[in-house]
C-alpha cells in the first residue's frame, strides 16, 4: 500500500490545476498507472501521449475501471476528478519525485552502468531481502518513465528501495537522479553503448556520472575497480572486482556451465565460500557489487552468501532454456560489445558437442559501429565456438574477420528462421544475443516449440 498522497499534494507536486468537487482534494490514490489496463478502483491514472498511442484516448475507460482521478493536458469532459497540466510526462516525474520525499530516512541504492544494470539490481535486492523490507525496479522500468513508476510504487512499509537508473544520452541522469536522490551509487561499469549520442566511453563516463549531481547527503558510492575508467572516480566508499587490488574480488572461480557457478569472496583479509545459481561468469562481478552494497548497510556476511544463493534470473538473461533437441542461452533482451563478449564467454563454457552463437545488430553504437561489430568477430574467432550465425545489415560485420569457424548470415530474423533448421544439430548449445530491437525472442520461441 502506498503512503498517503491526497490529490491536492499531487497537484501541488506538478503544479497542475485540481479540477473537483468540495472535499475531493483530501481524496487518495492507491497506484500510479499510465496503462488504462492497470487501472484499478482507486488508481491515478497519467494520460501520456506516445509514439504509438495517446493515453488521452482512454481516459473514459479509466474512469470506468475505478480511477480515482487523471492527470491529463486537455481540460476534460469525460468526468471528474482530474489534473490539468501541460505536460503529462513532466507531471508523473515531479509527482514521483515528490512521493520519494515522503521516505526521508530510507535507503535508496541507485545502479548504473553500461552492462549488468538488470541483473546487479536483482543481486542487490536479493542480498538487501534478507534482512530488509526491499523494494525494487520491475524488469527494465530504468528511464525517464520507468523510474518514477518505480518510485510511485514503494509500499509504505519500504525499508531499501533498489532502483535501475538507465540512459541514452547527456542529462538524462541527472534528471533521474533528482527523482531518485540516491544514498548509495552502484556504478557497473563503462562500456561502448548509446555512442550515437555519447560518442566514446568517455562521454559515457560522463553521462553515467551524472547520478551524483542529486545523490542525498551523505551518500556512498560503489564502484567496478576492474573498469579503468570508473577507476578514476574519486570519494569512493568501495571498490568490487575480480582483481585483489578491491576492496571485494573473487578467487577460485568455477563455472560448471549448468547454472551453477562457485568461488570464494574475498574482503577485509577474510575468505568465504560462495555459490551463485547462474551462467556466466559475470554475475561473480555482480554479487561482488551486491555483497558491498550488503556490507555498507550492515549485513553479516552469512546473510549477504544467503542471498546470492536466492538469486533468480530474470527476462531474456542468460535465461538456459532446455528444449527437446538443443539448449538455448536466451541472452537476447539487449546488446552490445561488452555484453557479446561476455555471453560468449558464457557459451564457451558449457560442456557440448557444438557451440553455436547466433548474434544480430548491436544498435547505437554511433559512427564506429561496424568497427565495433568487427572488432567483436576478432573475439568470437578465438573463442572457442563452432559455429557462428550472424542476424541483420550491422552483424554481417562481425564474420568478416572470422576465417577459422562454421558460419552464416542472414539479413532478417524471418530470413533466418526459414533455414535455421539446416544450420543447428541435435544436442547444440546455442546462444541468441542481439539488441533488443531486433526481436530474437523470436528465435527463442521457434527453439522452443521444436
Amino acid at each position: 500500500m502506498m503512503k498517503e498522497y491526497t490529490l491536492r499534494e499531487i497537484a501541488q507536486a506538478c503544479g497542475g490545476k485540481l479540477v473537483c468537487k468540495d472535499g475531493e482534494g483530501q481524496n487518495t490514490i492507491s497506484n500510479v498507472v499510465i496503462d488504462s489496463r492497470k487501472v484499478t478502483r482507486g488508481s491515478l491514472f497519467v494520460a501520456i501521449k506516445g509514439e504509438r498511442t495517446d493515453g488521452h484516448n482512454y481516459i473514459v475507460k479509466a474512469y470506468d475501471s475505478g480511477a480515482a482521478c487523471v492527470i491529463t493536458e486537455h481540460p476534460s469532459d469525460y468526468g471528474e476528478p482530474y489534473i490539468l497540466v501541460e505536460s503529462s510526462t513532466q507531471a508523473i516525474k515531479d509527482i514521483g519525485e515528490a512521493y520519494r520525499k515522503k521516505f526521508p530516512n530510507i535507503e535508496v541504492v541507485g545502479i548504473t552502468g553500461s552492462v549488468g544494470k538488470t541483473s546487479t539490481k536483482e543481486m542487490i535486492a536479493s542480498v538487501l531481502s534478507e534482512k530488509y523490507i526491499v523494494h525494487k525496479t520491475q524488469g527494465n522500468f530504468n528511464n525517464e518513465l520507468g523510474v518514477p513508476l518505480t518510485l510511485l510504487a514503494m509500499p509504505e512499509d519500504t525499508e531499501v528501495a533498489v532502483v535501475e537508473m538507465g540512459i541514452s544520452g547527456f542529462g538524462e541522469m541527472t534528471r533521474l537522479s533528482k527523482m531518485v536522490r540516491p544514498t548509495v551509487c552502484v556504478l557497473t561499469n563503462i562500456g561502448n553503448c548509446h555512442l550515437e549520442n555519447l560518442k566514446d566511453r568517455d562521454g559515457v563516463l560522463k553521462a553515467k556520472t551524472e547520478i551524483f549531481n542529486y545523490k542525498a547527503e551523505d551518500s556512498e558510492i560503489i564502484v567496478n575497480g576492474d573498469d579503468d575508467k570508473l577507476a578514476t572516480i574519486e570519494d569512493v566508499y568501495y571498490h568490487f572486482g575480480l582483481s585483489d587490488k578491491n576492496d571485494f574480488f573473487a578467487e577460485n572461480i568455477k563455472n560448471s556451465g549448468e547454472n551453477k557457478i562457485t568461488f570464494t569472496l574475498c574482503h577485509d583479509g577474510k575468505k568465504y565460500p560462495a555459490s551463485i545459481d547462474a551462467l556466466g561468469n559475470y554475475m561473480v562481478t555482480n554479487a561482488l557489487a551486491a555483497a558491498a552494497v550488503g556490507t555498507l548497510l550492515n549485513m553479516d556476511m552469512d546473510l549477504i552468501l544467503k542471498g546470492f544463493k536466492n538469486y533468480v534470473p530474470v527476462g531474456s538473461r542468460s535465461r538456459l532454456v532446455q528444449t527437446n533437441l538443443v539448449r538455448v542461452i536466451d541472452d537476447c533482451y539487449n546488446a552490445n560489445p561488452n555484453s557479446v563478449r561476455a555471453a560468449v564467454d558464457t557459451l564457451v563454457n558449457i560442456h557440448a558437442k557444438r557451440r553455436v552463437a547466433i548474434i544480430g545488430d548491436m544498435k547505437e553504437l554511433g559512427e564506429n559501429e561496424i568497427a565495433l561489430h568487427k572488432e567483436v568477430g576478432e573475439y568470437i574467432k578465438n573463442s572457442g565456438i563452432d559455429v557462428l550465425v550472424t542476424v541483420g545489415t550491422l552483424a554481417k560485420y562481425i564474420a568478416e574477420p572470422i576465417d577459422n569457424i562454421e558460419k552464416y548470415n542472414y539479413d532478417t530474423v524471418e530470413s533466418a528462421l526459414d533455414d535455421i533448421d539446416t544450420v543447428i544439430h541435435k544436442d547444440d548449445v546455442i546462444l541468441v544475443k542481439a539488441s533488443h530491437s531486433m526481436h530474437f525472442e523470436d528465435i527463442v520461441h521457434f527453439f522452443e516449440q521444436m
